[in-house]
């Protein structure tokens, strides 16, 4: 199984970020490495594969958000990275240390992944009610990450029934919210746990929200992966470019995870030596006689906790000392007759 892991797993998303650039693609892919992810992930689709070039009210230009004004064809087309590129990407990021993958849009894309070689898979939000392509997807035997940015809960069964149909059970869910930039109240991170009792699998964020928070507090929450988009320079634009990280960001982000994994550490009880000496024992607050018997105005239970427990208090009381006990003397049973 490729999920769990010991460590939360950081993925930086390349999305468009690479701006057509195969050089900046690169770079992208350096800064990446040394801000601590773990793995780098691409887009892998055509214009064709997410809309039709026509004019209508389906697929003309965006009247509300982000990309308000582009017709879905046209940006897909500018934020598309190109085929070629993506095996000698996928050198480069091995070569760093990093994992690359992809998502795949159609079901050539996936042909053309497995030819590369890639050893995980993501479905988009978006693409969760896409039966054909998560089966596709599914019966690779890659471990998959499922994005649930706009699935219910139906639609994430149902996702889950055919990968397992098929035989793969090397299956996470990221809690996402599908908007660009995403707001923090609607990031609705008690999902985390929830997906994860629900479903029984593991569970991450894919999160769009500007800064760490979120996906710090989804680890928190018990999310093993996280995924946020990743640019040299959000002076660079791009239509992606808003509400992605730069490198000190990201770098802040996972040193974030890592000290709140450190935090959360294993359910332990055990208590040191040290820490049980920092407890309370009985001790002599005065001097007792061999042959007197103990009263309260004799013992008292104070710090530190090297004595005899003071659950033994009304035990030890009306004992008869055996042995001269001076005062500021923690107690022990052999004192006693």
């Amino acid at each position: 199984m490729f999920f769990p892991r010991e460590k939360v797993f950081i993925i930086a998303e390349i999305s468009a970020n690479h701006n057509n650039d195969y050089d900046l693609a690169v770079r992208t892919i350096g800064e990446i490495a040394k801000s601590g992810a773990d793995a780098v992930k691409v887009q892998t689709y055509r214009p064709e594969s997410l809309a039709i070039d026509v004019d209508n009210e389906y697929f003309g230009p965006k009247t509300t958000g982000l990309w308000k004004g582009m017709r879905p064809w046209d940006l897909y087309k500018v934020a598309a990275m190109p085929y070629g590129w993506q095996p000698e990407l996928k050198k480069v990021a091995e070569n760093a240390g990093l994992v690359f993958f992809s998502s795949p849009f159609d079901l050539e894309a996936v042909d053309f992944l497995e030819d590369m070689g890639v050893e995980l898979y993501k479905i988009a939000s978006f693409e969760i009610n896409d039966i054909p392509l998560i089966r596709k997807v599914a019966a690779t035997g890659k471990p998959m990450i499922i994005s649930t940015g706009v699935a219910e809960q139906a639609d994430i069964r149902l996702a889950l029934e055919v990968c397992y149909g098929v035989g793969n059970k090397d299956v996470s869910l990221l809690k996402c919210t599908s908007e660009y930039p995403a707001q923090i109240s609607a990031a609705n991170l008690a999902t985390i746990p929830d997906l994860k009792n629900r479903f029984g699998v593991n569970v991450g964020v894919s999160d769009h929200t500007m800064g760490s928070l979120v996906p710090v507090v989804a680890v928190a929450l018990g999310a093993t992966i996280v995924e946020k988009h990743f640019i040299v320079d959000r002076s660079l634009g791009g239509v992606d470019s808003y509400f992605s990280m730069e490198p000190a960001e990201f770098k802040q982000m996972v040193d974030q995870i890592r000290s709140v994994e450190q935090a959360i550490g294993t359910a332990s009880y055990e208590v040191s030596a040290a820490d049980c000496n920092r407890r309370r024992s009985l001790f002599a607050i005065r001097d007792i006689l061999p042959g007197e018997r103990l009263t309260p105005e004799a013992i008292r239970s104070v710090r530190p906790g090297v004595g005899i427990p003071p659950k033994y208090y009304e035990e030890i009381l009306g004992r008869t000392a055996r042995i001269e006990i001076k005062k500021g003397t923690p107690l022990s049973f052999d004192f006693f007759l």
